[in-house]
């Protein structure tokens, strides 16, 4: 590595300002009270930024409410105390910093209190999909050296095969038979551990997340100690205020819920979560709590979309500022529903599990370009290449996405990593920029469709699908063929009442789109196979 040259100290200096600006603007920089500002920066840096954060809070305002679940609320203080004393529980039963917590759970406070109380030992957090199959988990607990498990009782038997762990349970269905009447709770020991705060571990444990496992096991993707800076790249084009409320739809054991979750604790935001996603639930939860952020994945925000007209009207989600969208693509038609019906709030973030944040698509991106994925915040680069690896600069040309980022990964935990160009990570993804340059993803850079030496990305596709009236969601794949190599087939998911066929599906493709685009093969299905995330299962169609 060369010395940095005057170009790319100045760069930087120019963006730790303009990240200050953002933190300042959400209310996050402390000034003029520096004393305060110290506190949070000794805070997450011991202890990580979620534990760092609820302790903050705890401190701010100490009545003020953190977390709203289906059992009710708990303030900042209460999970503090609480996380201290499941923690201390731990620390007597042998739990070391380093020492690795897995937890399978529905987003619920239990969940929560693990990803605290494990922050204040040290011990990395390895967050498990709960889409995931038996042999999956199993697979990926070995391979982690996972020490604590915590789970819900009803994935006992998915965790049948793993052994040589402590096992707690958190969340018990009511009215049930007890799965594991030996197994303890974690609301039995917090109840019976001490609650005073414990000496800093050597360094914070960190978060594991894993990558969606849709093609075997899952790899797990270590997140790094987060600098109160890089919030600023949420921050910068997402405007969440420090005091306000959130409705966090998406799961937490996925990036997109997770991060936004972090984000509102630093805030000092009350958080709104369920275990199970429910349309007319969520719009109830924005409603009673005047949530001014709402965090969804797309197929979340479709379901809210599809209720009745005369049931969104019970709720009034006028308070809504941002509708937060990530985890998978959204589509033009969904994401202009969405304006109509909540106004100009639609805020679309790509990144991934590796690299977090990419960009973000204001509400004013979106109206300019529906579909577009935006631009990059503070402190995030955006480059496409070609297969040579040659930078694409002009509008309109398709390339390899590659991402620098200050909350990007470091490489998987079984030693990968992913391709780089000139220290941007590739996300796996191909896309193009308009002449306005605002990034569009064509589509993953493994599903590309070659029929008749013609290139085709399914995005593109079923986008055109699902703005037929009649077609609830669609997803196109390639089969073999004989003549031109690959054909288009179509996947197509009907609304009720449709008398939609094969060939009305074709013609409305045909209308639209180049020949060589409209699907051959269309099949109907009553729901499309997805993960946790709402990401279509390719393979499963295949």
């Amino acid at each position: 590595m060369g010395r940095p040259t005057v170009a790319s100290v100045v760069n930087r200096v120019a963006q730790r300002a303009r990240g200050l600006m953002v933190l300042y603007r959400a209310g996050l920089a402390p000034v003029p009270r520096l004393d305060e500002g110290i506190r949070s920066l000794i805070a997450t840096r011991r202890y990580g930024p979620l534990a760092g954060s609820v302790r903050i809070a705890a401190r701010r305002d100490p009545q003020a409410v953190g977390l709203v679940d289906e059992t009710g609320p708990l303030t900042f203080t209460q999970l503090d105390l609480r996380s201290n004393a499941l923690a201390r529980a731990w620390s007597a039963r042998g739990v070391r910093s380093g020492d690795t917590v897995a937890v399978l759970c529905r987003d619920h406070r239990n969940l929560v209190l693990t990803l605290l109380a494990a922050g204040k030992l040290g011990a990395p957090v390895l967050l498990l999909n709960t889409g995931f199959a038996k042999p999956q988990l199993t697979d990926v607990a070995v391979r982690e050296r996972v020490r604590v498990l915590v789970h819900d009782d009803e994935f006992t038997d998915l965790l049948g095969d793993i052994t040589g762990v402590d096992r707690y349970r958190a969340w018990q269905e009511p009215g049930r038979p007890d799965p594991q009447p030996d197994t303890p709770t974690l609301e039995d020991v917090i109840a019976g551990s001490d609650d005073h705060p414990l000496p800093a571990p050597p360094k914070p444990g960190g978060l594991v997340l894993l990558t969606s496992g849709t093609t075997g096991t899952p790899k797990g993707a270590p997140r790094p100690a987060i600098s109160p800076l890089d919030s600023a790249q949420f921050l910068d084009r997402i405007p969440l205020r420090v005091g306000e409320a959130t409705f966090l739809g998406a799961p937490l054991f996925h990036a997109t819920g997770l991060s936004q979750f972090i984000l509102s604790c630093a805030l000092g935001c009350t958080v709104v979560v369920r275990r199970k996603f429910d349309p007319e639930e969520t719009l109830r939860g924005v409603a009673e709590h005047r949530c001014t952020a709402l965090v969804l994945v797309p197929t979340m925000l479709e379901r809210v979309l599809d209720l009745d007209p005369e049931v969104r009207a019970r709720y009034d989600t006028s308070s809504l500022r941002i509708l937060f969208l990530a985890g998978s693509a959204l589509s033009p038609e969904v994401g202009n529903r969405a304006t109509e019906v909540f106004g100009d709030v639609v805020h679309n973030l790509y990144g991934s599990t590796e690299v977090a944040v990419a960009t973000v698509a204001t509400p004013e991106d979106w109206r300019r370009a529906p579909g577009t994925v935006g631009r990059p915040p503070v402190g995030c680069r955006v480059e496409l290449y070609d297969d040579e690896g040659r930078r694409i600069t002009a509008p309109d040309v398709t390339g390899r996405v590659f991402v620098g980022s200050g909350l990007a990964f470091t490489g998987y935990t079984d030693g990968r990593s992913r391709d780089t160009i000139d220290g941007l990570i590739a996300t796996g993804d191909v896309g193009h920029r308009d002449a306005d340059g605002l990034l569009f993803i064509d589509g993953r850079d493994d599903e590309m469709i070659v029929s008749g030496g013609e290139n085709v990305y399914p995005v593109e596709v079923e986008n055109v699908l699902v703005e037929h009236p009649e077609v609830r969601e669609a997803a196109v794949i390639g089969v073999p063929d004989e003549r031109f190599g690959q054909r288009l087939k179509a996947f197509v998911v009907l609304r009720p009442g449709s008398v939609l066929d094969a060939e009305a599906v074709r013609e409305h493709v045909r209308g639209t789109l180049a020949r060589y685009k409209v699907p051959r093969d269309v099949e109907f299905l009553d729901l499309l196979p997805r993960n946790a995330t709402g990401k279509v299962l390719r393979h499963t169609l295949a």
